[in-house]
């Protein structure tokens, strides 16, 4: 989701003398030992491989506090005995049990490192059970600077969310956090005061009325689970659900949102099924059906927590009310309905190893957008919608981050990226084609954490081109392809500038009016037409530029 407010503020300007390519920025950054251990496949975490978490915590709005354990299952890949879990200050571990004795462990800023007693066999399934309290961080700009919001609704109910991608799920809960090793499955209990309603990921298992006047909320999740998917929200909740007929059959969709605004939800999400509807038309079954789909009313902008997409976009189309893509296109459906739910299948189901990645979820989920505009109103509308929002691109550094370090990259994945996947859907041509190679990623790395280069591996696979230049262009560089041109009579020449190495992208040209496929180099190449030539346009929807020179 962490899209920056401020990009909407941001026009498209692009100097056409850019000439310093986007790798050499990332010399500029220093990383500390910190990001290493929060960013990196340190020993202390590769000989061990999650199975389980149980997750019992107490969320105390009073004092906002959360205070509880949970119980980590592991199996053992390599016989070493210390282990990283993390947890995040002001939080704190005060006490780690394994076969019903205490471990002994210390802490090294955000990381904790234990030593376990008991031998660590190769095979075998263990359990590790840490007990915490605390006041996590506050979330000061949810979600892109996250945390714990304790807020409260208009009828001074307590109303608290947690978002924490990029910060890390280790702001609220104890867990190995990094992205490459999901969970297989994950229980939550969360306890709350008893006019309150705890909704998190997968489905009820049952609700706990205690007599200290609180409720245990305790659900389940059969599939895998990446740990900033993992969410509490607490409110007054009311709920409606219905039942949409998919690919793979009934899915449940239930919906939770504060009291007053019932009638302007069960009007809204009325476009839940729609966007069903669409995504599984192109990506393939919702990936979740096991854990259900829920929309989760929060009193921030919303996020794309597993099988519970929150939501905050004030019951409006758009984004919060704006069209990002200034076509007018953008205010035919809610931004946070569409968008976040398009990460179930590219952020949830196909989840990135490294956040240096990130644009494996934002790229796609960004072009998701204009697929469901596709689906409802035609090609054109689509191709209109992620043209217009070109306006927002920076290019301001590379859009893949530092690796290791838990770092990601220029907030382009989001434009950038998704004029990209459309300039790539150029190279393809064939529309059913493109639509399956989509269903395909979703179906090859289904329930998978990934690497940039398994899906360029794939996508050059599927689309029989060597996409190794492309990605370099798009995503390690800051530079727009140039296609300089000059015209005399019927002689064209042309040639790519602003490029990386070797690159070598075919282009389509208008001609006269007549579309032409050109395939430009860095060296100079020619072309004879049949008529002398008036006009040369580039086809709008490749993410290059144009530039007329003079004579060569």
């Amino acid at each position: 989701m962490k899209k920056n407010l401020n990009l909407l503020l941001i026009s498209f300007l692009v100097s056409n003398g850019i000439q310093a390519q986007g790798l050499l920025n990332k010399s500029e950054t220093q990383f500390t030992r910190q990001d290493s251990l929060r960013g990196s496949i340190t020993k202390e975490r590769s000989w061990w491989d999650l199975k389980y978490y149980d997750l019992d915590i107490k969320v105390n709005p009073a004092d906002s506090t959360i205070t509880g354990s949970n119980t980590i299952q592991y199996k053992v890949l390599q016989p070493y005995g210390v282990m990283q879990i993390d947890l995040q200050n002001p939080m704190e571990i005060s006490k780690i049990i394994q076969d019903g004795v205490e471990q002994k462990f210390k802490r090294e800023g955000n990381a904790y490192f234990i030593t376990l007693a008991s031998s660590q066999n190769i095979g075998a399934t263990k359990e590790i059970k840490i007990f915490y309290h605390g006041k996590p961080k506050i979330a000061v700009r949810p979600p892109w600077d996250g945390g714990i919001t304790w807020k409260k609704d208009k009828n001074g109910n307590n109303f608290i969310a947690s978002s924490c991608q990029g910060l890390g799920a280790s702001v609220w809960w104890p867990n190995k956090d990094h992205m490459y090793d999901e969970v297989d499955g994950m229980k939550i209990s969360v306890n709350v005061p008893g006019k309150l309603t705890d909704v998190s990921n997968g489905r009820i298992q049952s609700v706990k009325d205690l007599k200290d006047g609180t409720n245990t909320y305790t659900w389940v999740v059969k599939n895998p689970i990446n740990n900033y998917g993992v969410n509490i929200n607490i409110g007054d909740y009311v709920t409606f659900s219905e039942k949409y007929k998919g690919e793979k059959g009934d899915l449940n969709c239930t919906y939770y949102v504060l009291k007053d605004n019932l009638a302007k939800a069960k009007e809204q999400f009325k476009q839940v099924p729609k966007m069903l509807k669409a995504f599984e038309h192109w990506f393939g079954p919702y990936p979740f059906y096991e854990d259900s789909y829920k929309l989760v009313e929060t009193p921030y902008l919303g996020m794309e927590h597993q099988s519970c997409v929150t939501y905050g976009n004030g019951y409006k189309n758009g984004y919060l009310g704006r069209d990002l893509s200034g076509t007018g296109w953008g205010l035919k459906f809610d931004f946070i309905i569409i968008h976040e739910s398009g990460h179930e299948w590219f952020a949830n189901n196909i989840t990135y190893k490294d956040i240096a990645d990130m644009w494996i979820h934002e790229s796609f989920t960004c072009y998701s957008e204009s697929l469901f505009l596709e689906y409802y109103y035609g090609k054109e509308a689509g191709l209109e919608y992620v043209r217009g929002i070109r306006k927002n691109i920076q290019n301001d550094k590379p859009i893949i981050g530092h690796y290791d370090v838990n770092n990601e990259g220029s907030g382009d994945m989001y434009y950038k990226g998704a004029n990209m996947l459309n300039t790539l859907r150029q190279l393809v041509n064939d529309d059913a084609k493109w639509r399956n190679i989509l269903r395909g990623l979703n179906s090859t790395f289904y329930h998978q954490t990934v690497t940039t280069k398994q899906i360029e591996d794939y996508l050059s696979q599927q689309i029989g081109m060597d996409l190794n230049t492309f990605f370099n262009q798009y995503l390690r560089d800051i530079r727009i392809p140039t296609l300089e041109y000059t015209i005399q009579d019927n002689i064209l020449k042309y040639r790519w500038t602003n490029i990386v190495s070797g690159f070598e992208m075919p282009v389509k040209v208008s001609l006269n009016g007549k579309e032409v496929l050109l395939k430009p180099k860095a060296d100079w190449n020619e072309l004879t037409n049949e008529s002398k030539i008036d006009k040369l346009e580039i086809n709008k929807d490749f993410y290059v530029l144009a530039r007329e020179v003079s004579k060569q």
